[in-house]
């Protein structure tokens, strides 16, 4: 009877697990755009090491014409410009206690193709050790991702002609209430 629970044991150990070995780097979100969209993208930098990240930095797709950048509490930004005064990059410094993350938010217009955009990331601890979030899929520190595909038309279409009948519908089944609310009793 005790053995019957190792096949389950294992499974929830995995389920656990590889959630984190996964997604245990720097990942830029979301993993999923549309071409031409103005994003607001984050850079989600967990801390797996026994002393505090002090320092991250990105570089930008040249695809991608970052625009804005959120506030983070503690962190400092300096922004990265190229001769022409386009944004080429960020670094932020603070503290990252082990055991936590951090995200950096960030605005985009998405290049007007379909295409990815590769994210290059360094995570620097306070120890000195720099991690270069620059591999590729599969390798051990992978850059960060994000697919940018075409808007669905159609879909788009249909979901627009759906949604348009939404407010109309609501305002008759409002009307026809508030008629038979206000009608006399016999």
């Amino acid at each position: 009877m005790k053995h019957s629970r190792l096949p389950g044991l294992v499974a929830l150990l995995l389920v656990l697990a590889v959630p984190t070995l996964l997604f245990g780097h720097a990942v830029v979100y979301p993993r999923a755009s549309t071409t031409g969209a103005y994003e607001k993208y984050v850079l989600r930098v967990p801390n797996e090491k026994e002393v505090a990240t002090t320092r991250v930095e990105i570089r930008f797709p040249a695809d991608v014409r970052v625009t804005s950048f959120g506030d983070v509490a503690g962190w400092q930004l300096e922004v990265l410009t190229d001769s022409a005064k386009r944004i080429i990059g960020a670094v932020w410094t603070g503290t990252l206690p082990p055991k936590r993350f951090v995200e950096f938010p960030f605005v985009g217009a998405n290049p007007k193709v379909a295409g990815t955009l590769t994210w290059p990331t360094f995570q620097t601890y306070a120890s000195g050790e720099r991690v270069e979030w620059t591999g590729a899929e599969g390798s051990k520190s992978p850059a960060s991702v994000t697919r940018i595909t075409a808007p669905d038309s159609s879909a788009a279409a249909g979901q627009k002609t759906g949604i348009a009948w939404v407010p109309w519908i609501a305002l008759g089944v409002a009307l026809l209430a508030l008629g038979l609310s206000l009608r006399r009793p016999a």
